[in-house]
């Protein structure tokens, strides 16, 4: 449930943009993860945000900062570079094709890629945005048109590369298995912030099976 009024519907409040409209300086730029394929912009990019904006809200994937499902992030113009990109992956790109050599991906056509930037290089939320949407986006695939999305960090991030291991590892288990809830075992731990990581030394991460993920 939102805190501001109608974000969806582009309230009179002037905080969020509409959700039927792309704002393209209002959206993060495309990075590395997407550099090689086809990224989705204009009314592409819109449809499948509202694809984005249900399974989030049917699955619970909200930023807890904000109070808000986390599809909102991408509107709201307090935090005009933060949010999901999109793109398209095409199957003769470089990074691609290392993925088809090292993870059995058979009967994996349509694959979208999804770049999720935070609003700050230390954001303690990014690990479990991250899981939760790759988890809601595979779980109810149903509702979209691709066998697989696949979702990474912005290298922004002060813990992108363990966090996009971790992820790595999921979608691996989520290919061979079907099973979208696996915990990561054998990537590098993550924790909220630099002070945590090193307090704890290399704990694992404070995530929960029974998050509503």
């Amino acid at each position: 449930m939102s805190r501001f009024p109608s974000p969806f519907g582009g309230g009179s409040d002037g905080l969020f943009d509409p959700f039927d409209a792309f704002v393209a300086d209002h959206v993060p730029s495309p990075g590395p993860f997407l550099a090689e394929h086809d990224v989705l912009s204009g009314m592409d990019h819109v449809a499948f945000h509202r694809v984005t904006r249900d399974v989030f809200e049917a699955r619970k994937v909200y930023d807890m900062t904000f109070n808000y499902n986390l599809a909102e992030l991408n509107l709201d113009t307090r935090h005009e570079n933060a949010g999901y990109r999109y793109a398209v992956e095409r199957p003769d790109a470089a990074d691609a094709v290392e993925r088809d050599r090292t993870i059995d991906g058979d009967g994996v056509e349509r694959v979208l890629r999804a770049e999720f930037t935070p609003t700050t290089p230390f954001c303690p939320q990014t690990h479990t945005l991250t899981i939760g949407s790759f988890r809601a986006w595979n779980a109810l695939s149903d509702r979209h048109e691709y066998d697989l999305v696949r979702v990474r960090p912005a290298p922004m991030h002060h813990q992108s590369e363990a966090i996009r291991d971790q992820l790595e590892e999921l979608e691996e288990t989520y290919l061979e298995t079907g099973d979208v809830t696996a915990e990561p075992e054998d990537s590098a731990p993550v924790g909220s912030n630099p002070m945590e990581r090193a307090r704890e030394s290399e704990r694992p991460s404070r995530g929960s099976p029974d998050a509503p993920f």
